[in-house]
C-alpha cells in the first residue's frame, strides 16, 4: 500500500520560511508523482505544487509561484516543499498526494496524507 506522511508544519511570522516534508512509501517504481494541496479554513482544497520523480519537473499555483518550490530531501523516499516569504493567506492545512501520474495528482484522485498546519501570522 502507498502511504504518506507529513511533517514540518508550524506557526511562523509573515515574511518567514517553512520546509514541509512528504515521506512517501510502497511504491516499487520510482517514477511517481507527488503533489501539494492545502485547505484553508471555510475553503476548499487547492493545489499547490508537484512534482513528477522520473525527471523531477515541477510545477506550482500563481499564488505561490517564485515562492515555494518542492525539491527531493536528503531521503531519496520524501520530498520537501520549501516555502518562502510567507503570508498570511497561506495559513491553511497542508496535504501531500501521490499517484503515479501527475494528472491524476492535480485532479485529487490520489493517495493522501493526514496533513500537516501551517499558520501564518501578521
Amino acid at each position: 500500500q502507498v502511504q504518506l506522511v507529513e511533517s514540518g508544519g508550524g506557526s511562523v511570522q509573515a515574511g518567514g520560511s517553512l520546509r514541509l516534508s512528504c515521506s512517501v512509501s510502497g511504491y516499487t517504481d520510482s517514477r511517481y508523482c507527488v503533489g501539494w494541496f492545502r485547505q484553508a479554513l471555510g475553503k476548499a482544497r487547492e493545489w499547490v505544487a508537484r512534482i513528477y520523480t522520473g525527471n523531477k519537473l515541477s510545477w506550482y499555483t500563481d499564488s505561490v509561484k517564485g515562492r515555494f518550490a518542492i525539491s527531493q530531501d536528503n531521503a531519496k523516499n520524501a520530498w520537501n516543499l520549501q516555502m518562502n516569504s510567507l503570508k498570511p493567506e497561506d495559513t491553511a492545512m497542508y496535504y501531500c498526494s501521490t499517484y503515479f501520474d501527475c494528472v491524476t495528482v492535480v485532479r485529487g484522485g490520489g493517495y493522501w496524507g493526514q496533513g500537516t498546519q501551517v499558520t501564518v501570522s501578521s
